[in-house]
């Protein structure tokens, strides 16, 4: 497998390539790019870590030689949030970024799948589409939002109020990646017994858990580290599933279904992408009130970053 991470010096970056490097089988390559001119170093660096995964650090000049041959593009790159922005100010910078990247992606390779995590991922993943349709190699089976941070963060949370293991509990999160349309399916959580009021509390928390870790940084920087894993974690089940494993996992993809064009789902992942987008099951009265009263924001969302790239 050939993966490049696009944003490779930033903080979610380095983590992500740290985990790719130890995680990734034997064989690999491991493409960094990043228009920081600490990049390079950051390769060397990795490359010091006995693995039979190959690192190689490409500059702002570099972007198509770092993504000819991948099989997996992700990018992170893009600026965090800071302590009272919320994702939707992200935009004007990174619609911009996004866009530049997936133009190149189209270019170089085609048919590589590509993971979106740089926020607002509501509306970076349809930039991402209208900008692989406009070079006329959209495949929507191969266009992911990484949303795994909020199924890791839902995970960690229930065990932790629970005192159970993490690694036993499994939370389906549907929906988007920012505020309220992030719906975690607490109903839905096998062996764990939850009040209304536990419920609602959790949800909230998992929905401003981002927040959370930018208060807590205080100016300096956003959820790296987690989103470093969470992301490592979908590229991983990738590429197992491109190896033939049959793998399931919680991410935001076109789905043209009721709910919006694009949505968080159970998706089994295959060679090809996407094989089959599984349905979320029954919700209880509150995820289905939460899910009615996040669809138009969402459905914004989606068409905020269509228009960025239509006109």
């Amino acid at each position: 497998m050939k993966v490049a991470v696009l944003g490779a010096a930033g903080g979610i970056g380095q983590a992500l390539s740290l985990l790719l490097k130890t995680q990734l089988p034997a064989g690999s390559e491991l493409a960094l790019y990043d228009v920081a001119p600490v990049v390079p170093g950051v390769a060397v660096d990795l490359s010091h870590i006995p693995t039979d995964v190959k690192v190689a650090g490409f500059g702002k000049d570099d972007l198509a030689q770092a993504l000819t041959g991948c099989d997996i593009v992700l990018i992170p790159a893009g600026v965090p949030r800071k302590p009272g922005m919320d994702r939707s100010d992200l935009f004007n910078i990174n619609a911009g970024i996004v866009r530049n990247l997936v133009e190149a992606i189209a270019d170089n390779a085609p048919e590589a799948c590509i993971g979106i995590i740089t926020n607002p991922v509501n509306t970076t993943v349809a930039i991402a589409a209208e900008a692989l349709k406009a070079k006329g190699v959209y495949n929507k089976n191969k266009l992911f939002g990484v949303t795994t941070l909020d199924v890791i963060r839902a995970e960690t949370f229930v065990a932790e109020l629970k005192g159970l293991s993490a690694t036993n509990v499994h939370v389906p999160v549907i929906g988007g990646h920012s505020g309220t349309t992030i719906l975690p399916l607490l109903s839905q959580v096998k062996g764990v017994e939850l009040t209304d009021e536990e419920v609602a509390s959790l949800t909230t928390r998992i929905q401003n858990a981002g927040t959370e870790v930018v208060e807590a940084k205080a100016g300096g920087g956003s959820a790296t580290l987690s989103m470093g894993q969470a992301a490592a974690r979908f590229c991983l089940s990738l590429v197992a599933a491109m190896k033939g494993d049959n793998v399931v996992e919680y991410t935001y993809v076109e789905t043209n279904s009721d709910d919006a064009e694009f949505f968080s789902h159970p998706v089994r992942l295959g060679p090809n992408g996407v094989e089959e987008i599984l349905p979320y099951g029954e919700l209880s009265a509150f995820e289905q009130n939460a899910k009615d009263a996040m669809l138009e924001g969402l459905r914004g969302d989606i068409k905020l970053g269509q228009d960025f790239v239509n006109n």
